[in-house]
């Protein structure tokens, strides 16, 4: 059949009527997708591979859309891009590395099942940093993707999911597999302008992902908008399954302003000027709409919780174990800029791992007092620019940066919180800058709600039009 290509830049509510109601078709939707991937100039480079299998599982959505024996889910026909970390059937797992991953490992577990279920179509892999382990986005052996704000300067994606916000903005794909254990969905998200969803630890299964940190680590996707975010959420997550209901409850009034805090921590510190003046220009807008923007609040906590993620060695123990149990002949192929911060990785029986332990468990005890106050605590998702990949000459440069981009997203990894991030600006350099929101453990709901009143209101206020009340 014939459709309209712009009905895949629709948010994702949009596409799954147009689906429903025959104005377009799966098939049609991959054929855009795979245009915009192939058509692209300079190219992206966000997939590392594309199955061919996609076109036979478009043509089964098709044939559930058409009103088969099996009832199509909310995602049933979307192009879905997963990164290179998820087991999927018939698809290789590098997990970043230079050769792929033994057959076991292309099991499929709990998100990449369901996506199946509802007859998504899982276009290929992006590619990720090795194993997962970094925040820059770059990778020796797959190519690092392109930041696509940028046509003239090849600036890094972010990392560790570093082809799924790629994927996102070159249209290849209207939804994009990560995961997170120190901010690899929301770090991506930011420097390439979308949106991010960390979920609360153990909110989703983690089975059939190549694990970088047993204790942090998370699955999820990036979205283009934060509705996108909460149709996707509502249309996985257990305790929901059916997103419409889920997005439609926002848009009853407010009972209350949003209360959103500023903690005074480190990460302001040393900020890119016109990141905070771009983040600092998102929170006027938010108060105008009516929010209780910049309460003050002790940022002890979060900077000993970032403190803890960057000295601290609970992801090297837990990476060198995968390593050490499952992929010994792996060791010799590293990337140096991952070997190099595995290398005196100690043991899961070391004091120094046990007492970090107990020690994040002490700091996650201590964040619900955080939020006395106020509903979210809102802060930039990135400190600098997007480096160019060229003047990550060296280790030291690479870490330097590494450090930087871990340091405004691990404090959640670390005290156990849930976090979204969203695009509010753009730079002196012309790339994305995003808002970076945190809620308390267990209150994914709440935060998803809030981001969606938020994003309203940057909208409506962009546009000049009447602001939507927080």
């Amino acid at each position: 059949m014939t459709s309209d290509p712009s009905i895949l830049d629709r948010p994702l509510s949009d596409i799954a009527r147009a689906l429903r109601r025959g104005e377009t078709s799966a098939r049609a939707l991959l054929e855009t997708a795979t245009t915009r991937r192939t058509g692209r100039r300079p190219a992206l480079d966000a997939w590392c591979f594309i199955d061919p299998a996609a076109e036979e599982a478009a043509e089964r959505a098709d044939r559930r859309l058409r009103g088969d024996a099996h009832e199509p889910g909310p995602l049933c026909g979307l192009p879905v891009s997963v990164k290179d970390l998820y087991g999927v059937r018939g698809q290789p797992v590098w997990a970043g590395t230079a050769r792929a991953l033994p057959d076991a490992w292309s099991a499929e577990g709990w998100l990449v099942s369901e996506l199946r279920r509802q007859g998504a179509v899982l276009v290929g892999r992006t590619t990720t940093v090795e194993l997962a382990y970094g925040a820059v986005g770059t990778n020796p052996h797959h190519g690092t993707p392109r930041n696509p704000h940028d046509d003239e300067h090849h600036r890094i994606p972010g990392g560790s999911s570093a082809g799924a916000g790629v994927s996102l903005v070159e249209g290849s794909a209207v939804v994009a597999l990560g995961t997170d254990t120190g901010g690899s969905i929301r770090i991506p998200a930011s420097l390439t302008g979308t949106v991010g969803l960390k979920t609360t630890v153990g909110r989703w299964p983690t089975d059939g992902v190549v694990p970088l940190s047993t204790t942090l680590d998370t699955v999820g996707a990036l979205t283009r908008s934060v509705a996108d975010a909460a149709w996707f959420f509502a249309a996985v997550d257990p305790r929901w399954g059916e997103p419409a209901r889920f997005v439609a409850e926002p848009s009853a009034p407010a009972v209350k302003p949003l209360r959103l805090g500023r903690p005074a921590a480190r990460i302001f510190a040393d900020l890119d000027p016109s990141i905070a003046g771009v983040v600092d220009g998102a929170f006027e807008r938010l108060a105008d709409a009516g929010a209780a923007v910049g309460t003050p609040v002790d940022g002890r906590l979060v900077d000993e919780a970032e403190a803890l993620y960057m000295e601290g060695c609970i992801v090297a123990a837990e990476c060198s174990r995968l390593i050490a149990d499952h992929l010994p002949e792996w060791t010799e192929l590293l990337d140096p800029r991952v070997a190099a911060r595995l290398r005196d990785a100690p043991g899961l029986d070391s004091a120094r791992y046990l007492g970090d332990q107990a020690r994040r468990e002490a700091l996650a005890a201590r964040a619900p007092a955080l939020f006395d106050g106020v509903d979210l605590l809102a802060w930039p998702t990135h400190l600098d620019s997007p480096a160019r990949v060229a003047e990550l000459d060296t280790i030291e440069r690479y870490l330097a940066v590494n450090r930087r981009l871990l340091s405004s997203t691990c404090v959640v990894n670390t005290l156990g919180l849930c976090a979204l991030t969203l695009p509010v600006g753009t730079d002196d350099s012309g790339m994305p800058v995003g808002l970076h929101l945190v809620a308390p453990a267990d209150r994914d709901e709440e935060l998803l709600r809030a981001a969606l009143r938020i994003e309203d209101a940057l909208l409506h206020s962009a546009g000049g039009s009447t602001v939507h009340a927080l």
